[in-house]
């Protein structure tokens, strides 16, 4: 929470000319937006709890755990520590401070004694799910990926609604490259969300790779709407112009498919060339990006034709 300016530790409050009030705000403003802005946490978080804890009120509980998780985003194991001992003295029997206790062990790698804390929840609440995904994230850190994806797909048939374990799921197929299943999951998620354009883009993308003119298909299909959910998507955008390059170019379509298609990835090629155009305004470094995205579609268009 200190920076060096000179020979003086200048602290947050110093260098941005802000009160504690405004330091306390603010990690409530990242809260409620879900940021994961760790060091920032860090900095603003460590100053406020040794300075002013004893202003904060009943606010200081949930400030020792954001800034207790952002200290283990940044290995800064001394402040986690801090934090979790004040949290453990007062909610001593807390479900929620033994899950944190979990998470400390698991930064440091300790699994097994981390294991025993998740266990010791679930044997007092077998529907606590915040332990479960924490002991399968544990898998997960341990590279068995296997089991993570058995122990997942047993927590969703209980949780079919939990729309963060779906997704995970679907991270563990991609990366053990069954693109199939991953499908599955993304297709559950956009059920549930129909108007996020993320899972539009990620479904758009496995099928992409799965590859195959009735897949290519699908997948142009989902980019398009991905865009139409967020026009400023720019792998959208890149997976639209490519899907429509590769059905163009593929002997297996008719020459209206493969105009329509042409057409697509020409429109696609327009928008990617004006965004960055519009991101360069000018500098140089930008001037050199922009000349590498013209050669990049430039020499795509040549596999098209």
């Amino acid at each position: 929470a200190y920076v060096v300016i000179g020979e003086k530790m200048a602290s947050v409050s110093e260098m941005y000319d802000v009160g504690w009030e405004e330091m306390r705000d603010k990690l409530r403003k990242w809260r409620e937006e879900n940021c994961r802005n760790s060091e920032q946490i860090v900095d603003v978080g460590e100053e406020l709890i040794s300075e002013h804890a004893s202003k904060l009120g009943d606010d200081i509980w949930i400030i020792y755990e954001q800034v207790m998780i952002a200290a283990l985003d940044c290995s800064r194991d001394d402040l986690a520590l801090t934090c979790l001992q004040e949290l453990e003295k007062q909610f001593s029997d807390s479900h929620r401070v033994k899950r944190l206790s979990g998470m400390r062990l698991e930064a440091l790698e300790r699994y097994d004694e981390a294991n025993k804390d998740y266990d010791a929840i679930l044997q007092d609440d077998p529907t606590n799910t915040a332990a479960r995904k924490r002991k399968i994230s544990i898998l997960k850190a341990q590279g068995k990926s296997a089991e993570a994806i058995r122990e997942l797909n047993e927590y969703l048939e209980q949780f079919v609604g939990d729309q963060e374990a779906w997704h995970e799921l679907s991270e563990l197929y991609i990366n053990e490259h069954d693109y199939g299943k991953a499908a599955f999951c993304l297709e559950e998620l956009m059920m549930t969300n129909p108007h996020n354009h993320l899972y539009c883009e990620q479904y758009a993308e496995v099928k992409y790779t799965q590859g195959g003119l009735e897949n290519l298909e699908l997948s142009r299909k989902y980019f398009a709407q991905a865009l139409r959910l967020n026009n400023r998507n720019m792998r959208a955008l890149f997976g639209l112009y490519m899907s429509a390059s590769h059905i163009a170019a593929s002997p297996k379509v008719s020459a209206k498919v493969k105009k329509d298609n042409m057409k697509y990835a020409a429109w696609a090629a327009t928008q990617i060339n004006r965004a960055y155009k519009l991101a360069g305004r000018g500098t140089k470094e930008n001037k050199c990006s922009m000349k590498a995205v013209e050669e990049m579609l430039e020499s795509m268009q040549i596999t098209m034709s």
